[in-house]
This record gives structure tokens, C-alpha cells and sequence, in this order.
């Protein structure tokens, strides 16, 4: 809460939230347009930029721990780096998690029940710790930092093309993480069956997709903390 840019970001989910449930579909409506049409697309958009925010934001505070060398003095400590890291990334999935289900709930588009809501919050917050480890394994410093944030936030446009695509096409943009939530909130609205796999295959293969990225991204960048 010191750091203004932190505490800003801790309230994005909000601000989407009232993009999605007031300024998007007054704006759709003005311009003679059914928002239904969009449903996919917009709980999308809205939903994935929430684990890339809590990501970037757990990705710069290790990074900071790792500028005042407190990573370092954790490692003669009884709390162990494992744990240390552990915590961080745990908070970070937990507020990914209530702001993916927050902004979907809230957002009250393309009729999503709360089920569905809750296990596609889960699989798209993996993402977030995933994020924060990759800006600390491929940088140094807060500027280095900044650069790979923005690379890896580019990623969100495969899946987000990829709602355009319903057949094995769609595969093309699958080796982004976020490729799965996409489709699989995609296959809900527009129907199972509608797409090249089911709700099923696209939440499960990314559940599993996922979290073995996680699992090897925090193995590489433990070794580069050489402990």
C-alpha cells in the first residue's frame, strides 16, 4: 500500500468490472449493436488482463526484494526461499483468482453461471504467478523488468485472435496459457460442441498445460538465484 502504482493496480479489477457492466454495453447500445454478439470477446479481454496486472505486480516486488537483497538474507533465515516465494505467489494467485470471478460476476455478460465462473477464474489465475516468475527470470532490474512485462503482455493478443478461429486453426495460438480460459469461456457462451475441442479438452489440457509451465519456471529461475 506504500507504493502508489501497487495500490492503483490492486483496484484494476474493479475498474473492468464497471467497463463490463456499464461503459461497454451503453457504448454498444449507442452504436445500435447487441452486446451478445461480443459476449465472448468482451469477458475475455476483461478476465485475462487481471492475472497479466497481479503477475506484473507480484513479477516487480520480488524484484524489489532481489534489489535490497532481503532474497539473499532469507536463505540464512528458518523461513527458507522456497516458502518465501511461496507466500508471494500464493497471495498473488488468491487476488487473480477474486478479481477474475469478480469481474466476470460482476460484468454479467454472456450469462455465465457462477460454477463455470469460479473453475475458469482458476485456471486463467495460474497464469499470474507463472508471469511474475518469467519478469524475474529474464531480467535484472525494474527497467529490464518493464521490457519483458510489456513482451509478455503482447501475448494476450493470440488468444484473443484466436476466438476468431473454430477450427484446428485455433491450435496455432495454443502454446499461450491464456489460449485455454479463452476458448473455454468461448465454448461456454457460444455453445459446447460450436468449436474445434470441448469445454472439457480446453480445461484440462490447460490445467495441465499450465501448471507444468509454472512448475518449470520456478525451477529455472531457482537455479538462477543459484540455491
Amino acid at each position: 500500500m506504500r507504493d502508489p502504482l501497487m495500490t492503483f493496480m490492486l483496484f484494476y479489477p474493479i475498474v473492468f468490472g464497471l467497463i463490463g457492466r456499464y461503459f461497454l454495453p451503453w457504448t454498444l447500445e449507442n452504436r445500435g449493436l447487441n452486446i451478445n454478439i461480443y459476449a465472448d470477446l468482451i469477458i475475455v479481454i476483461l478476465t485475462l488482463f487481471i492475472p497479466e496486472i497481479y503477475g506484473a505486480l507480484v513479477g516487480f516486488s520480488i524484484l524489489d526484494d532481489r534489489d535490497d537483497n532481503i532474497l539473499m538474507s532469507v536463505k540464512v533465515t528458518p523461513l527458507n526461499i522456497h516458502r518465501f516465494l511461496a507466500f508471494r505467489l500464493v497471495i498473488v494467485f488468491i487476488l487473480s483468482f477474486l478479481g477474475c470471478i469478480y469481474v466476470m460476476k460482476f460484468s454479467d455478460i454472456g450469462n455465465l453461471i457462477f460454477k463455470d465462473i469460479v473453475y475458469i477464474s482458476f485456471l486463467a489465475s495460474l497464469s499470474a504467478p507463472m508471469i511474475g516468475l518469467l519478469i524475474n527470470l529474464f531480467s535484472k532490474n525494474k527497467i529490464e523488468g518493464f521490457a519483458v512485462m510489456k513482451g509478455l503482455g503482447t501475448l494476450i493478443v493470440f488468444p484473443i485472435i484466436s476466438l476468431f478461429f473454430i477450427d484446428k486453426r485455433e491450435l496455432f495460438f495454443s502454446f499461450v496459457p491464456a489460449f485455454y480460459p479463452a476458448k473455454a469461456i468461448s465454448s461456454i457462451i457460444r455453445g459446447d460442441g460450436s468449436l474445434y475441442l470441448t469445454y472439457n479438452q480446453y480445461y484440462f489440457i490447460g490445467l495441465v498445460y499450465v501448471i507444468l509451465l509454472n512448475i518449470i519456471v520456478y525451477k529455472l529461475f531457482i537455479q538462477k538465484l543459484k540455491v
